[in-house]
């Protein structure tokens, strides 16, 4: 049965899907960064980890043989001799460290022409921290007084625009009158 085996078909057949993977996988490794359709962005993830997986067993081991072996297999999927040399030889070192999750992607605006779903894929290095919350600084004894005295400065500043405010509204009340006053004035001159 082929349950969960429908992953990622882009509309197109094995073949053509190959070849597409392939060149994408190529660009990628050559520019850490590429920009395409979010379906084959996301279709092309599994892809070029895979490929990152293969450089780093070949960096990891010291049989020449095996290196040879993993190189083969890359050069098999991505076809591409320059790529996989460029993988294998010098963009190897930047995924030592990391355990897996080689690729982000960004999410963008539609395209402007079929509105397809855009997406940027890029290559994550070893010391990327991602989009981890920054842990909470615990306040010191000598600073939580600090931190006491600025709230009650804000709080002194909130009541000054409260003062503000009365004093608008009792020079509005005071113009009122004068005008009222004028106008009373006005109307007794006439009689």
């Amino acid at each position: 049965m082929r349950h969960k085996k429908h992953r990622h078909q882009l509309g197109v057949k094995k073949e053509h899907r190959q070849a597409i993977m392939a060149s994408l996988a190529s660009a990628l490794f050559r520019h850490d960064k590429i920009q395409t359709t979010l379906g084959y962005a996301k279709a092309l993830r599994p892809f070029a980890e895979k490929m990152i997986t293969l450089a780093k067993k070949a960096a990891a081991t010291d049989d020449t043989a095996k290196k040879l072996h993993f190189r083969r297999q890359a050069l098999a999927k991505i076809r591409d001799v320059s790529a996989v040399h460029f993988l294998f030889a010098e963009k190897v070192s930047k995924f030592l460290k990391r355990e897996g999750g080689y690729t982000r992607i960004y999410k963008l605006v539609p395209r402007i022409g079929d509105a397809a779903d855009m997406a940027i894929i890029e290559l994550i290095e070893a010391d990327d921290q991602g989009y981890k919350a920054q842990p909470k600084k615990a306040v010191k004894a000598e600073e939580a007084p600090k931190a006491e005295e600025a709230v009650a400065e804000e709080a002194a500043e909130e009541k000054k625009p409260a003062k503000k405010a009365a004093t608008k509204k009792a020079t509005k009340k005071a113009a009122t009158k004068k005008v009222a006053k004028k106008k009373a004035s006005a109307e007794e001159t006439k009689e």
